[in-house]
């Protein structure tokens, strides 16, 4: 129970900090011709891989 609880509460600050604390970092791709849009955050995803990574790592150790 405290697992899944755990994994929700993670899922939702990595989401939140995608959206509203990294935005658009310098290595994300971004393509935005007229009415085609492509967003690729390689940067943010490597960041936020990274913080999980590092969060699941200490969660471990406790």
């Amino acid at each position: 129970m405290k697992a899944a609880l755990f994994l929700i509460v993670v899922v939702a600050l990595a989401y939140l900090s995608v959206h509203f604390l990294l935005g658009r970092l310098p290595g994300d791709i971004v393509i935005d011709r007229g009415n085609f849009y492509f967003y690729l955050p390689i940067t943010t995803s490597i960041v936020v891989s990274l913080l999980l990574s590092l969060v699941l790592w200490l969660s471990g150790r406790l």
